[in-house]
């Protein structure tokens, strides 16, 4: 398949993936059609890795993003990982420029832990 123009772009959470592959396997379920191979793989990881619903892994990733050191980037692979303590957090900053320190590491945190309740 050939790419022409991208129309638009968006950051998604997998969780958010998840909802959409499963909205399209209703859909293809209904017309009675198969499913593609990649199609029935791409629902089992995000079946196996999606850890929250859609709308709170938004929630989370927008309370991330009102961080002073926080990019949408790491703000969505966050919401994928939801990384428990402060090494997995410093292994997913690690190719960054800026380190965090203990106080802002813990703020990840709290919004993590709270997001899993």
């Amino acid at each position: 398949m050939i790419v022409k123009e991208i129309l638009n772009e968006e950051l998604l959470t997998l969780s958010e993936v998840k909802e959409m592959l499963n909205e399209i396997m209703e859909e293809r379920s209904g017309r009675d059609e198969e499913l593609g191979y990649e199609l029935r793989k791409s629902i089992s990881h995000a079946d196996m890795f999606a850890k929250l619903s859609a709308a709170n892994s938004r929630k989370l990733v927008s309370k991330l993003n009102e961080l002073e050191k926080m990019k949408p980037e790491i703000a969505i692979r966050l919401a994928d990982i939801m990384p428990r303590s402060r090494d997995e957090l410093r292994t997913v900053y690690a190719k960054e420029r800026y380190t965090l320190s203990e106080e802002e590491l813990d703020e990840i945190l709290d919004f993590i832990s709270d997001a899993m309740e």
